[in-house]
């Protein structure tokens, strides 16, 4: 252990000292370059004295100071890296309050629009934060004592706090911080727990004592990941924060919310709490995940996963740097370092969890929509449907099937026919999925509804303070709810399940309302005085308030409260949920949720809520399930056409070519609106429906693909350019276009009345999916031809794509002939694979029963080999191969060394048909 004084500005600072962990990457050179306050100290500082000099010029030209002149420590903060002291919400700051905190004071003109800008309250360089009295080895890393010897400004500071710093793997780092005298709240979530400390890290670690403070550098180039001294660590009983500098502007991740996929740090605050509101830009949504993914300069990546599931928001600003507020638990950090972006996914993945291999038919087209009535207006939707040759594989409903909006009930008049059209669904090799919401009625007569009595009796329901039920108000009227922590509860849960199953053998699940929504604040009795309800510290959450549209953060749950619980809340339930469809079906569980937690992947997919039929939600629904594929949850997509209001022929149709290519494709629609199905449009938008969707299905093999590699390695399905191009800078804001995969481009029309759409190329060749022509893209943006009738799709150079003829359901598709596309690569290579197993078994990869090809050309020869056989794939040929990019015509073509007829077309596509070949055996094809 090394300790080394660093070197300090003529600001006024107490002492401070880098200790070095052994082995770290410090060379002599580098050392005593970083203060605690300041990254990088010449070129900041001279900044920092410009913008001091500057901002003293335009006092004396406006006539001074409008109070007491600030002192010189707190003039010396230039204003991108003011810290804000004051962060509530609806509070004017003013020089007395802000100073009572022992922060500076110097005020901004504030921005346009409403916005945020930069804090009046800021902390001074030397505002006294924790110091490290000792730092000791351990077996997986380090353990140190932080002591705070002056109290911060929120109730219960806690003095002593315990660090722990695990060297987990040569690419993940753990750094968690804790009470040293308490045990507190911790999130029960199963993690991977190291056995050995990492031998090679890519990473070295130093403190800073006083103040303490973290210096994470990338040992490659040096770039500083993370500097915890910008700004004091504050560690009190419901208030804890940490600051850091940031390497880049380019940040993604941080949900559930509405917006661009690359965030803004232009003084923007993003809140993480569960809670039911249509999506709308800056408000918290749906789901809480508290993981970011950042670009460094030079095309790395890095991850960071605050494992925390209290009430957060994270403050961006232009440093660049992020501050992470949260009002209770500990501060347990995981730090991915990739170091590329696909890495650290993956990376994140093997520490919540890979997400679950969905059935097939999952991945195939879904219809549902709120008002169809009756169960016989469902049925005719289905039969118009199959009329048209419309791919479906599953029909939903939503809670008009229940009988008074209650759980695990059907209504006997308008739905009567329900069982008997599950029963014709399945005869057409379709699926049924209902809604099931987790607000159980509580008003029918005692003995007349079993889940409520049963839950009762058992105990199963969130309870006020004062240990009765907690009484809200959701769709059925009064509502208890479901305690999805107790593991009770999942048997009650499975129970119900069974019962419901006997009448409708429904396939899949669709949860909703789980953050959990409540048409009241609180319950019908409010809710108690207390710090829980009422914390001293309130994220910035829509409605101010814990408890608004939810129920009381004080309510018991058999784990904690639900002050700690709230953000788990749907995750819980869709492991229940997952799990009672298993043991119902004892096939894979298809399980779609509106509310989120990391490791949720493992469990259900999800949709981006209830959006509303407007171009500008289409355009939201691609940086919307790119942050979903971040956040390990690849089956995601956003109500094809928009759910509230009413759609457009034109939208429609351009949705549901945009909709074709989100990994859950679901056209969903609210009551009181005219339909939106594809059959009820003109027969020219519905044969673009159709046709889109026909492409959807072709390409089956290659998606199914993409979610067993999600599944066995935590690869991203649908994926943003800057993965596959993290050194193209042109890439990094890019969230109108996507890929599938490293190697099928998306490029949807997103206005209205145009007839073309541009779309940027990262240099490369680039085929026509239809057609095979190529472009050969220097990385520009490019105009394209898209009628209405046509989605632009791009397959890369180097690529071979497993597709299939289409059939209207995927069962039906899995009996055809498979067609291979090669998109050959500039030196005529390329490469790809296919995953195949019989569709719905659990656990096929585990228990071998599946199998997988892979395909590559070299030197003129294609080659298919079986690298594990199963007797699905002998059921299977291989009916065609189109190559893509032959620059020369073949005078022959040789399959397995016998000639084979072939066609050539003047846009370089060579296509040998007919070929007749089981899946199950490898072959090559060679052209002359």
């Amino acid at each position: 252990m090394k300790s080394y004084q660093k070197l300090t500005t003529a600001v006024p600072q107490p002492a401070a000292c880098w200790v070095e962990e052994e082995g770290s990457a410090s060379t002599p050179a580098s050392r005593g370059k970083l203060t605690p306050w300041w990254v990088g100290s010449g070129l900041l500082l001279a900044a920092v004295l410009l913008s001091t000099v500057t901002v003293w010029v335009l006092r004396q030209v406006s006539g001074g100071w409008p109070g007491p002149t600030p002192p010189p420590k707190c003039l010396l903060v230039p204003e991108s890296h003011r810290f804000d002291c004051y962060p509530e919400q609806h509070v004017v700051v003013t020089q007395e309050l802000c100073e009572s905190r022992g922060c500076c004071f110097i005020e901004s003109p504030p921005p346009a629009g409403g916005k945020q800008g930069v804090p009046w309250c800021f902390y001074p360089p030397d505002f006294p934060s924790y110091t490290l009295e000792s730092l000791n080895q351990t077996a997986l890393g380090l353990m140190g004592l932080l002591v705070r010897r002056e109290k911060a400004y929120y109730p219960q500071d806690i003095e002593m706090l315990r660090l722990d710093v695990e060297f987990e793997t040569d690419t993940r780092l753990h750094i968690k911080i804790t009470d040293a005298a308490n045990p507190r709240y911790e999130v029960p979530l199963e993690v991977p727990q190291a056995m050995k400390r990492a031998e090679n890290p890519i990473y070295s670690l130093d403190f800073s004592r006083n103040p303490f403070g973290v210096l994470l550098r990338r040992r490659a180039t040096g770039t500083v990941l993370l500097n915890t001294t910008v700004a004091p660590l504050i560690f009190a009983d419901q208030f804890l924060q940490i600051s850091t500098s940031l390497p880049s502007r380019f940040l993604y991740g941080l949900g559930e919310h509405r917006g661009t996929l690359l965030h803004s740090l232009d003084w923007s605050t993003l809140t993480l709490w569960a809670r039911d509101v249509p999506p709308t830009e800056s408000f918290n949504l749906y789901g809480a995940h508290p993981f970011y993914l950042l670009m460094e300069e030079g095309g790395d990546a890095h991850g960071v996963f605050l494992l925390n599931s209290n009430a957060m928001e994270v403050a961006l600003q232009p440093a660049p740097g992020l501050t992470w507020r949260t009002i209770g638990g500990v501060l347990d950090f995981y730090i991915f370092l990739g170091p590329d972006p696909n890495m650290v996914i993956q990376q994140y993945q093997q520490v919540i969890g890979f997400p679950a291999m969905p059935p097939l038919w999952a991945l195939g087209f879904h219809l549902c929509r709120w008002g169809y009535g009756s169960s016989n207006e469902t049925w005719q939707t289905v039969r118009a449907m199959r009329n048209y040759q419309i791919p479906q594989d599953a029909q939903w409903n939503d809670i008009d099937y229940m009988d008074g909006y209650r759980d695990f009930t059907f209504d006997a008049q308008k739905f009567a026919s329900l069982p008997s059209l599950v029963e014709d669904l399945h005869k057409h090799r379709q699926r049924y999925v209902m809604i099931l919401d987790p607000g159980i009625s509580s008003t029918s007569p005692r003995g007349s509804y079993w889940p409520f009595d049963e839950g009762l009796k058992r105990g199963l329901f969130l309870n006020t303070t004062q240990g009765q039920p907690l009484i809200g108000q959701v769709w059925p009227g009064f509502t208890a709810f479901a305690d999805f922590s107790n593991p009770d509860t999942h048997q009650w849960w499975l129970e119900n399940l069974q019962h419901f199953h006997a009448h409708v053998p429904f396939d899949g699940l669709w949860i909703d309302m789980n953050e959990p929504s409540n048409f009241m604040d609180g319950s019908e009795d409010g809710c108690p005085p207390g710090e829980l309800d009422s914390p001293p510290y309130t994220p910035a959450v829509l409605g101010d308030s814990l408890s608004a549209k939810t129920v009381c953060a004080s309510a018991k749950q058999k784990a904690s409260v639900h002050y700690n619980l709230h953000n788990l809340y749907g995750l819980m339930e869709a492991k229940a949920t997952a799990s009672a469809l298993i043991q119902i079906r004892g096939k894979r569980p298809f399980v779609i949720s509106r509310s989120t937690f990391p490791s949720q992947g493992r469990y259900s997919g999800h949709w981006l809520g209830d959006n509303r039929s407007q171009w500008k939600d289409m355009y939201y629904s691609i940086p919307g399930l790119l942050s979903f594929s971040l956040f390990g949850i690849p089956l995601v997509g956003a109500d094809i056409c928009g759910f509230s209001g009413s759609t457009s022929e034109e939208l429609c149709t351009r949705w549901m070519q945009l909709g074709a290519f989100y990994p859950f494709a679901r056209n969903h629609n609210t009551q009181n609106e005219k339909a939106q199905d594809p059959t009820v449009f003109s027969p020219a938008a519905r044969t673009a429906m159709k046709d889109v969707l026909l492409t959807r299905y072709s390409l089956l093999p290659f998606l199914y693909t993409l979610f067993h590699r999600a599944h066995l390695q935590g690869d991203t399905v649908a994926r943003p350019l800057f993965f596959e191009f993290p050194r193209d800078v042109a890439t990094l804001g890019l969230d109108r276009q996507f890929l599938w995969g490293r190697s099928l481009l998306v490029t949807p029309v997103l206005e209205p009345g145009v007839d073309s759409v541009t779309g940027y190329f990262p240099r490369g060749v680039w085929y026509d999916f239809y057609t095979g022509s190529s472009v050969n893209s220097s990385g520009e943006i490019l105009k394209m031809s898209a009628p209405l009738e046509h989605l632009n799709l791009h397959v890369r150079e180097g690529a071979i794509l497993p597709t299939q003829k289409p059939g209207i359901t995927s069962e039906a598709t899995r009996g055809n002939p498979l067609r291979l596309i090669v998109a050959l690569s500039q030196s005529a290579t390329a490469w790809g694979d296919l995953f195949w197993d019989d569709g719905e078994s659990l656990d096929t990869f585990e228990r071998g029963s599946y199998s997988y090809l892979v395909f590559n050309v070299t030197q003129n020869i294609f080659t298919s080999t079986v690298l594990h056989a199963s007797t699905e794939a002998t059921e299977v040929t291989v009916g065609t191969l189109s190559i893509f990019g032959v620059r020369e015509p073949p005078s022959k073509v040789l399959l397995n060394g016998q000639e084979k007829p072939f066609s050539y077309l003047d846009n370089q596509v060579l296509t040998v048909g007919d070929l007749g070949l089981s899946l199950s055996q490898g072959f090559s094809l060679r052209w002359l």
